[in-house]
């Protein structure tokens, strides 16, 4: 399927691994020129060696999405390299402070806000310039099944990624006659390096190996899992490139499930 995005421009966050590489994998794909930013250069750097080492296509900037100068600066260079973003895809995040409510620290809410939330804030800000004055954007951010189904021991998270869902439904409504459409992908318990250590945390608590770890998980905690296994960073970011693309065009404010049927409502 022709996604008609061919040499668009897509900024992609918390790309070094997981959701954000594999959606940067299917973009470049889809022929369009990709500016990937994490936080370690290093790991940046390997995950260009991975995807297309050489392409003119693929521009790695390293950011801390919680600086506005280091975010203003990732723009600037998006923009000299390939002009003004079309496509923003916002996957950085963090599982931040965990633990029940009354042990956690303002501190721990803080830094998991301002990871989870306020970094989504700064790059939409950065982005939607170009997008409105070009009359074309799309912008996907990533939530979780936490948002609308929060567990007790990580709610800073939780509460960031309700946010999320709140903050996509209204700047959809606020963007959308100017050509930017904006949506949320929500997914549950996907292989990525977070989950890897919440896993491999989980096997060092218990004695076993991390796939015990894993089977465990799904059967205590995430029971409404259906096709009882980790989900794969390829099918979310299958979603995501749909959101990004012409053939959503008429997709805005909406929130996308990817999780196996784990939300437990309609």
């Amino acid at each position: 399927m022709d996604l008609g995005i061919t040499d668009r421009v897509a900024l992609i966050t918390g790309g070094d691994s997981g959701i954000g590489l594999a959606t940067a994998r299917q973009l470049l794909d889809e022929g369009v020129r990709v500016v990937l930013t994490d936080q370690k250069e290093d790991a940046l750097a390997a995950a260009v060696e991975e995807l297309a080492a050489g392409s003119d296509r693929l521009l790695p900037v390293a950011a801390d999405l919680t600086d506005p100068v280091a975010v203003a600066a990732l723009f600037t260079r998006a923009r000299e390299t390939f002009g003004a973003p079309d496509i923003l895809v916002h996957s950085a995040g963090i599982t931040g402070a965990q633990g029940l409510f009354h042990d956690l620290t303002d501190d721990d809410w803080a830094h998991t806000l301002d990871v989870d939330l306020l970094a989504a804030v700064r790059v939409v800000r950065a982005a939607l310039p170009g997008m409105r004055e070009s009359g074309w954007g799309r912008i996907v951010l990533l939530a979780s099944e936490d948002g609308v189904q929060p567990y007790a021991d990580e709610l800073p998270y939780c509460a960031a990624k309700a946010a999320i869902l709140s903050l996509t439904k209204g700047l959809s409504k606020s963007y959308a006659s100017d050509g930017v459409l904006v949506n949320a992908v929500s997914p549950a318990f996907i292989e990525t390096p977070m989950t890897d250590a919440m896993m491999d945390a989980r096997a060092e608590e218990r004695g076993t190996d991390r796939d015990e770890a894993i089977a465990s998980f799904l059967d205590e905690e995430r029971p409404f899992m259906e096709l009882k296994r980790r989900g794969r960073p390829e099918e979310v970011a299958a979603v995501i490139a749909f959101l990004v693309s012409e053939r959503a065009s008429f997709v805005n404010g909406s929130n996308y499930r990817v999780d196996s049927g784990s939300v437990a409502t309609i």
